[in-house]
């Protein structure tokens, strides 16, 4: 029988709050996702009192996890603090959400990350830019150039990488408390995606979505990786600051198509990671000229240079140009992206022309500067 919510109340009632009573009628419950074994809920608390519900989240994640038919629990414990009240004096800049202990396992790597080398966030401005398809790209570029790469899909509200990479495997767990990344075409990969149905909405506030994106970067045995590449979600909010705040990054890459709208918002990602002191790579422009494949001329859509020139206003390296080409599309929408499918093909050589610029520029000393503590306030 699938384990349902009522199983997962039911449990949770045998749990008690710091004052006595059952963890259901406190109110700190937030919506249960049960799905295919996999539970998921948050309990939202004062930060003033953080510390002493951190045993009930654990004793909540071991009851629920005793439920038949359960393979994997997250629970997140956030804190928010009262309108008017005094700010709490510091919230953890590492290890998961608030009130959490990071769950070391073997050394830390540069990262952060145990085993992990360095991590970079290929990111944009706005959705629409073909960010996800950049990232699995570059991803595989890199690889091409003889690295061991890791992928993480920190959209949570609208993860591609299971579309991307055809995948509808369900991870397996680690003596059920960490998660296996999915192998697939050499990269290992992770996502929120993995764990929910393709329709189901991530109907998470901020502090869920900073504690999901910490189990998965912590609570995964990525193994031994030279680097793992982020595709972040679009914008500059919590997950962007998340990443900045748990985990050094070397380094982010900005998307952007040519034309002046796109542009606009690629200068706030900008100015959005100088500002949480994560160096900026470069910057890829998208969708950047279209050859007619019947006639072969070329049509600037979104018009042809804007990133270049944007790079070389701000001062941060261009890495590229991919044009907007059909074969991009279907292979990414087959799950076969074009690296991968068509390494011969010419779109297939520009993103391994990126890939080595990313390279270069991780070599020439760009590093991250010391992490920012970064309070985020409800």
């Amino acid at each position: 029988m699938p384990v349902t919510k009522d199983d997962v109340v039911a449990s949770l009632n045998r749990v008690p709050s710091p004052d006595g009573t059952p963890l259901p009628k406190t109110g700190t419950l937030s919506e249960i996702v049960a799905n295919d074994g996999k539970v998921f809920f948050s309990l939202t608390v004062d930060a003033a009192v953080v510390q002493a519900w951190e045993p009930v989240r654990k004793r909540a994640e071991e009851a629920v996890k005793a439920i038949p038919g359960v393979q994997s629990v997250m629970v997140a414990l956030t804190a928010e603090r009262r309108a008017g009240a005094a700010p709490a004096a510091a919230r953890p800049a590492q290890g998961g959400a608030p009130g959490r202990q990071p769950h070391g396992h073997g050394g830390q790597g540069p990262s952060g990350v145990p085993g992990v080398g360095s991590i970079i966030a290929v990111a944009s401005g706005k959705g629409g830019v073909g960010k996800s398809t950049t990232a699995i790209n570059l991803a595989l570029g890199l690889r091409d150039l003889g690295m061991k790469v890791g992928v993480l899909d920190a959209d949570i509200y609208g993860p591609s990488l299971p579309k991307l990479l055809a995948i509808k495997d369900k991870p397996e767990t680690i003596d059920g408390k960490r998660l296996k990344p999915i192998e697939r075409l050499g990269l290992r990969v992770m996502s929120i995606g993995f764990l929910i149905e393709e329709e189901t909405p991530m109907i998470w506030r901020g502090p869920m979505v900073m504690s999901a994106l910490t189990q998965m970067l912590r609570e995964v045995e990525w193994g031994t990786l030279d680097i793992m590449v982020v595709d972040m979600p679009p914008g500059t909010g919590d997950a962007q600051l998340t990443m900045a705040q748990q985990v050094p990054l070397k380094g982010s890459v900005i998307v952007s198509t040519p034309q002046d709208l796109a542009l606009i918002d690629a200068r706030r990602g900008i100015a959005m990671f100088k500002r949480v002191n994560v160096p900026v790579l470069g910057i890829v422009e998208n969708m950047s000229t279209f050859i007619c494949p019947n006639c072969g001329t070329r049509h600037d859509i979104f018009g042809h240079g804007g990133a270049r020139h944007e790079a070389e206003r701000l001062g941060v390296p261009f890495l590229g140009e991919v044009p907007l080409e059909m074969k991009i599309r279907e292979t990414s929408d087959a799950g076969s992206p074009i690296v991968a499918s068509q390494p011969d093909s010419p779109h297939a050589a520009a993103y391994r022309s990126i890939a080595a610029n990313v390279r270069e520029q991780l070599g020439s000393g760009a590093a991250a500067k010391p992490v920012p503590k970064i309070v985020i306030e409800s």
